[in-house]
């Protein structure tokens, strides 16, 4: 078994107000009230912003991202997001 690196030894990939968007579909986990498990949340390509920063199990960081097409707030981990306007 592989252990996970322990994301919050450094510092946040992103940064609350940075315009980001989704690597992948997301969808409802179970987290997300008032949408069935399994719902569409976010699909690939959506865009937001982080609005804020918090953690998973003392390991992960968790971005609450405001997507502007559906107006939900998703947290998304690292590896769901990447910067919507890259810096060349």
């Amino acid at each position: 078994m592989q252990v996970d690196e322990i994301e919050i030894d450094s510092p946040p990939t992103f940064e609350i107000g940075q315009k980001v968007r989704s690597c992948k579909l997301i969808r409802n986990d179970g987290t997300f009230p008032g949408k069935d498990i399994g719902a569409t949340l976010a699909k690939k390509g959506d865009v937001g912003y982080v609005i804020s920063i918090g953690t998973f199990l003392q390991s992960s960081y968790i971005y609450a991202v405001h997507f502007m097409t559906t107006g939900y707030i998703v947290g998304c981990r690292k590896k769901e997001l990447e910067l919507a306007e890259k810096i060349q």
